[in-house]
């Protein structure tokens, strides 16, 4: 049946009340983690927003899914658990992107995961869990009252059935109590400025980042969330264009003042839970991220509740953690975890690599 080309565009691109809870279903993870990047290292929130807003559209308009726009979670968890500093964030992406670039051109991505091997991947998504967890609860520890009650409000969204949203219910308590703290502040444009979350810095801790990185990408975000546009959209999507896109969406937000990011199945499968059936969801979330940059002055950030902060870290440990249960191999993931934790994650995603071809 051939469509019309209005057709072919609500095809790709509805706007409707799907495409409004849809947005809300990839904005679960990603924002806790932006926050906690803005509250606890020297990234730049407003242009983060901002350039997340920029690529929700930008892919939403090039693939016509809901795929999702999400921080690396591996170096984004490093940062905030302090072992990167912004700009050591900075360099790792860049040198994450490149790398994504190089494997999509040459159509690598499978034989990497192959390689590396799936319970490495989810050992590496368990050592960002235990450090982002270790991170939390030294923070809610500063105000056990205030932490109380953010575990409070993130139980009774599990109680409610609306387990997904707790940390955004958490960052919603916190955001409220910035507000009263603070004031509501002045919409302000972010200032068109080089490397403004970090000039690059090149470092061991960055090469073993970006190690670790690589290990997540190539398994929850580009051959993971290639399966699942199959699965709930019954549309082909290559991982190796997606790696390519995620490369270039890196390189191209970082030196605008960004930070890495990626796609992710668990992005795309939030939003196709909470109704985003095409990429009208991406441009919601674009707008909406916009328009939060237009108010995420420091004065915000630096005024959120270090203690809710703590409450949010560990609920998005515990998604994380969740997604690393779904491993073939619990001996060689709890390894790779463990060592992540108290080693570093570089080490571990090495040691894990060289035992799982051992074991093979």
């Amino acid at each position: 049946m051939a469509f019309s080309t209005g057709e072919a565009v609500r095809d790709r691109l509805e706007l409707s009340v799907g495409a409004v809870t849809g947005a809300l279903g990839d904005s679960v993870t990603v924002l806790p983690i932006v926050v906690a990047l803005g509250a606890t290292t020297a990234v730049s929130l407003p242009h983060v927003l901002l350039l997340f807003g920029v690529f929700q559209v930008v892919w939403g308009l090039v693939y016509g899914l809901p795929l999702s726009v999400e921080p690396m979670k591996a170096l984004a968890g490093l940062a905030i658990a302090g072992a990167l500093t912004a700009g050591e964030l900075a360099a790792a992406g860049l040198l994450t992107g490149v790398a994504l670039l190089a494997l999509g051109a040459v159509g690598a991505l499978e034989r990497v995961e192959r390689a590396v091997g799936r319970p490495v991947v989810r050992g590496i998504q368990l050592a960002v869990a235990l450090l982002l967890l270790e991170t939390g609860l030294s923070l809610g520890a500063a105000n056990l009252a205030l932490a109380g009650l953010g575990a409070g409000v993130a139980l009774a969204a599990v109680v409610l059935r609306r387990g997904r949203a707790s940390a955004l219910a958490v960052l919603a308590v916190g955001a409220g109590l910035a507000v009263a703290g603070s004031g509501v502040p002045a919409p302000s444009v972010p200032a068109v400025t080089g490397f403004a979350s970090g000039t690059p810095t090149l470092s061991p801790a960055v090469l073993e980042g970006t190690a670790a990185q690589l290990a997540m990408t190539v398994g929850n975000a580009a051959v993971a969330t290639a399966v699942l546009c199959v699965d709930l959209f019954d549309r082909d999507v290559s991982p190796d264009d997606l790696s390519t896109s995620m490369g270039a969406m890196t390189l191209s937000a970082v030196p605008l003042g960004g930070i890495p990011m990626c796609h992710g199945s668990g992005g795309l499968a939030g939003k196709y839970a909470f109704g985003a059936r095409t990429g009208g969801a991406n441009v919601v979330l674009g707008v909406l991220y916009a328009a939060v940059a237009l108010v995420a002055g420091g004065g915000l950030v630096m005024a959120f509740p270090t203690a809710l902060l703590g409450v949010l870290l560990v609920v998005v440990a515990a998604q994380l953690g969740r997604a690393a249960a779904a491993t073939e191999d619990y001996r060689l993931t709890a390894a790779v975890g463990v060592a992540g934790l108290l080693v570093n994650v570089g080490v571990a995603f090495v040691a894990g690599a060289l035992a799982h071809r051992y074991l093979r």
